[in-house]
């Protein structure tokens, strides 16, 4: 393994990169994402990305949160591999969510954007078999969607403290 010379050390440090998650769980986005609480999301893809969501922000969720965050989902899959007997082979489950983080004491929007991903899913035989690989591929799209928006909820705590 190679050693870093001190120059390559000085211009590291002036490229001006910082932690995001500077002062573990007492640095300021830490405590930023614990003053969230996240506004119910209906439906079973609701119920997952609201728990992605809580698992991702807080251990302890706070007494009095300092913002809301409200998701609107769009699930949607659609067949695209299709033979020759028009049966479909291939899905493709996308899941967006337009979301909202507003300061609690007001209802001012502080962040308005949207996450989003997809996922391939082969149709099989077994209905039983598809129907799990599309639950499956709802938890795994649940979990990267609260990641993008953990992620950007962060940014703007960092960017505001």
């Amino acid at each position: 393994m190679k050693r870093l010379t001190p120059l390559a050390l000085l211009l590291l440090a002036a490229c001006g990169l910082q932690p995001l998650y500077s002062g573990g769980s007492g640095g300021d986005v830490a405590q930023a994402l614990a003053g969230v609480e996240v506004a119910p999301i209906p439906g079973k893809n609701g119920w997952l990305v609201a728990n992605a969501l809580k698992d991702r922000i807080a251990a302890v969720p706070s007494a009095n949160p300092r913002y809301r965050l409200t998701v609107e989902l769009d699930d949607k899959i659609e067949g695209f591999g299709i033979r020759r007997d028009d049966a479909i082979t291939r899905e493709r489950r996308t899941l967006r969510a337009r979301y909202q983080l507003k300061d609690a004491a007001n209802g001012t929007v502080l962040v308005d954007a949207t996450a989003g991903s997809d996922a391939g899913i082969d149709v099989v035989q077994s209905e039983y078999a598809t129907i799990a690989a599309e639950n499956t591929a709802l938890e795994r799209l649940a979990g990267e969607v609260a990641d993008q928006i953990v992620a950007r909820i962060a940014l703007y705590a960092k960017r505001t403290k």
